[in-house]
């Protein structure tokens, strides 16, 4: 899916999330808010660092939890 989303317009973007705030519990709604609101005090360059490293712990945790035996 996040291939997918290199290639959509912002409108199209904008619309997914849409989609998806319609269907995600209201129990999680304001943390997504703050998560957004962070995201805007940041420069874009921290926010793709730290979107990177999000990616390598998710795709790595079993290794990670690996070594950290």
């Amino acid at each position: 899916m996040r291939l997918l989303l290199l290639n959509m317009t912002k409108t199209q973007i904008t619309t997914e999330i849409q989609k998806l705030l319609d269907v995600v519990p209201e129990s999680i709604l304001q943390n997504i808010l703050d998560f957004l609101k962070e995201l805007q005090d940041h420069p874009e360059d921290k926010v793709k660092l730290a979107n990177h490293l999000r990616q390598v712990l998710t795709e790595d945790k079993d290794l990670l939890e690996r070594l950290a035996k």
